[in-house]
């Protein structure tokens, strides 16, 4: 898989939330029917459907508060709204999220997912890796 346009990585942060940008892009491209079909199958699954269990969002609300948004302040605002979560839950989300593979229960499914998409190298230790290897960014 190459970079998928208007797709920010899974480090970026909104509002202290790493992955959030990255979850208000696919929302944004597969409304728009751009969302490559191989990222389809884990939309609002994964890191995404990982988001919404830590933040409480309604996923029905949350999807079209971003299919409405004018902008990623406008997501924002309505995160801001909707979402109360102290800093200390927003950084346990973070790790989980940046470390996801690296010698947990998922670390041999880590290792299978780097032969698949053929990025196999010693760097790529959490799935956060893997993706921004997969997508260029590593």
């Amino acid at each position: 898989m190459a970079s998928v346009p208007n797709l920010r990585g899974p480090r970026e942060k909104m509002l202290g939330w790493v992955h959030l940008p990255r979850f208000v892009d696919k929302v944004r491209l597969i409304s728009a029917g751009k969302l490559p079909p191989d990222y389809q199958e884990n939309f609002c699954k994964g890191f995404d459907g990982h988001w919404l269990e830590a933040s409480g969002a309604n996923k029905d609300a949350f999807l079209e508060a971003v299919r409405r948004a004018k902008n990623d302040a406008e997501v924002a605002q309505w995160v801001r709204e909707n979402v109360k979560k102290s800093p200390q839950e927003i950084e346990a989300f973070n790790t989980r999220v940046l470390t996801r593979g690296k010698n947990d229960e998922t670390s041999e499914r880590l290792a299978q997912r780097k032969k698949e998409v053929g990025v196999d190298r010693p760097e790529v230790q959490t799935f956060v890796d893997l993706i921004d290897a997969d997508e260029g960014r590593l």
